[in-house]
């Protein structure tokens, strides 16, 4: 199974990666390596306890770049 995750870099050098299509779904770490090592084990772990609830996956995903015009 392969899922979107969102990886970005805060002011301090530190990464964070989370899952867009799993609420709450969120990781870190001091590396880009470490932040995706960290965020698949946050997937196994967050889909585990949403089993037990009775939630599921969406059935289908869209991925999209949005352009956008910034004010100056």
């Amino acid at each position: 199974m392969k899922l979107p995750v969102v990886i970005t870099m805060d002011e301090d050098g530190k990464y964070t990666a989370e899952v867009p299509i799993i609420p709450g779904c969120i990781s870190a770490g001091d590396t880009y390596q470490e932040a995706l090592a960290n965020i698949k084990d946050a997937i196994a772990l967050c889909l585990a306890s949403r089993e037990e609830e009775g939630w599921q996956l969406p059935v289908q995903t869209f991925i999209e770049h949005v352009e956008i015009e910034l004010a100056a």
